[in-house]
C-alpha cells in the first residue's frame, strides 16, 4: 500500500507516526487506542473501560488521532463510534516497522 507514497513522502509520515506514538506525551496511550480499534469500532466510553483509562482522556486522544486523520468519527453526540481512517490503513505498516524499531532502542 504504501508503494504509492514515494521515499520523502514516507519519511516524512514515518517521522509523524514517530511524534506522535513514540516521541511525545500520550503516545503510548494513543498507541493502545489504535491497536483496540483495529478490533472494530467503539466509542469513548467502551474504549476508555477497555483500557482502563478516564474517559476524558480517551477523548483527548481520539481529537489528536482524529487531527492527524488517522481516526474517524461516525454518528453523532452519545451514538459517536470510532475507526480507524483509511490513511491509518495506508499508514499501518509504518507504524508497525516504528513499533520493531522502538523494541530494539
Amino acid at each position: 500500500m504504501t508503494n504509492s507514497m514515494n521515499e520523502k513522502e514516507r519519511k516524512q509520515v514515518k517521522k509523524a507516526l514517530k511524534f506522535l506514538f513514540f516521541s511525545s506525551r500520550g503516545g503510548r496511550t494513543r498507541l493502545r487506542i489504535v491497536k483496540l480499534l483495529e478490533e472494530g469500532n467503539f466509542n469513548a466510553n467502551q474504549i476508555a473501560e477497555a483500557l482502563g483509562l478516564d474517559y476524558k482522556t480517551v477523548i483527548h486522544h481520539l481529537e489528536v488521532l482524529g487531527e492527524n486523520n488517522l481516526v474517524v468519527k461516525d454518528g453523532k453526540k452519545y451514538g459517536v463510534r470510532y475507526r480507524l481512517s483509511s490513511d491509518y490503513k495506508l499508514f499501518k505498516d509504518i507504524l508497525e516497522e516504528l513499533e520493531k524499531e522502538a523494541k530494539y532502542s
